[in-house]
């Protein structure tokens, strides 16, 4: 009789305890998209001045949305964006920086 006490998980993708968290899920995905674009914009030496800002603010905007995450289907999200971010940061600081310093 223990599958009887299980709750249904299945309704949402994001939440797993069944309420709606639009908060959260907004974040995740501007947390995803700018991890992303990070990432993916910090493999090109040139574009130093996108991949170091879009990494700060999606590595901020994934800390706020760990600190109000509900459940672990969100964070899980999350931390891929905040890694993402974070690489994307990291690579855009030493590809040139924020301001647009030139490496040589």
């Amino acid at each position: 009789m223990a599958q009887a006490m299980r709750p249904n998980t299945a309704g949402g993708l994001f939440a797993s305890d069944g309420k709606p968290h639009p908060l959260q899920d907004t974040l995740l995905a501007v947390t995803m998209a700018l991890g992303l674009t990070a990432f993916i914009s910090a493999q090109f030496h040139d574009l130093h001045l996108l991949s170091s800002w879009t990494g700060l603010i999606g590595t901020l905007t994934g800390a706020y949305g760990q600190w109000v995450s509900v459940t672990t289907r969100e964070r899980f999200g999350l931390i891929l964006g905040l890694g993402l971010s974070a690489v994307g940061f990291f690579l855009g600081m030493a590809h040139g920086g924020l301001f647009g310093g030139v490496v040589d």
